[in-house]
């Protein structure tokens, strides 16, 4: 059986560094390297990204609509990007943010999630905005299949607080939206060692005091976007997440597919990062 993918997420960081590459082949970047805006493009950007950064990293990323805008070709792509990097060593975290109710959660939860399927990762994003309830047929598909899910908690983007600050009634707390998803995630990882599988999506660039994560911590993967060119430092991840920072990732795009094609130039800044995130988070 497949060991529970916090146990895995856990030796991996360990292992590999707290960094996260978001492998997002989006137009600009294809340009940027002198690529055209093709599915050709498109498999010569990710597949060499994969090949410069999953060696070295303990996570990567893809965005699933970068390869979906490409059709069924774009997704054969997808599922190399898949297959590869994790036969380079990394844990792939497959960014979807599915969210949907019954027996169409559980079809997306067998998509992503189910060996079986070409791209099942060792992880997904999902969305929790038709109530947490509604996520059960990932959850009981990941424990299934020994996967992971990150729940989208805390975003980055300026239009979340809308939905993520409002106020909960008084039948579900009188808490924060955002509060009231990383409470069922602490319930959910129980007192799992070395940690649980279902984790959260929570900003690097947040003000972070909505949610008390040294009081109570989700004992969860906690995937922290906007790190690097976005704003977001270790430093962040400290104040944000104090003792739960050792089970973070810090995630950036961007600053790492910049400097591409130079595969060098790509392996250099996936090792500063760890090393920075090392050096503050240990």
């Amino acid at each position: 059986m497949t060991p529970p993918f916090g146990e895995r997420f856990a030796a991996a960081i360990a292992e590999r560094g707290q960094f996260c590459v978001g492998i997002d082949p989006h137009a600009g970047l294809l340009h940027d390297w002198g690529l055209d805006d093709t599915v050709e493009g498109l498999e010569k950007f990710a597949l060499s990204a994969v090949e410069a950064v999953a060696p070295y990293c303990s996570v990567v990323k893809p965005q699933s609509a970068f390869y979906e805008r490409f059709g069924s070709r774009g997704i054969e792509v997808l599922e190399r990007v898949i297959a590869e990097s994790r036969a380079a060593g990394a844990m792939v975290l497959l960014d979807v943010k599915r969210g949907d109710i019954g027996s169409t959660s559980q079809a997306y939860a067998e998509a992503y999630l189910d060996p079986s399927s070409p791209l099942a990762s060792d992880a997904i994003t999902i969305s929790p905005y038709l109530g947490f309830g509604s996520l059960l047929p990932f959850v009981e598909v990941a424990r299934t299949h020994g996967a992971g899910l990150f729940v989208l908690a805390a975003t980055s983007n300026k239009e979340g607080p809308e939905v993520q600050e409002a106020t909960t009634s008084d039948e579900y707390g009188g808490r924060t939206v955002a509060s009231a998803m990383l409470a069922h995630l602490r319930d959910l990882n129980g007192d799992a060692r070395p940690v649980g599988s279902f984790g959260a999506v929570v900003g690097a660039t947040i003000d972070g005091g909505f949610y008390d994560f040294a009081g109570s911590p989700i004992n969860g993967p906690i995937l922290a976007p906007g790190y690097g060119e976005q704003g977001g430092t270790a430093a962040d991840i400290v104040r944000i997440f104090g003792a739960s920072a050792r089970h973070v990732v810090a995630s950036s795009s961007r600053g790492v597919l910049r400097l591409g094609p130079d595969a060098a130039a790509m392996r250099g800044a996936v090792e500063r990062a760890n090393d920075e995130l090392r050096s503050l988070l240990g």
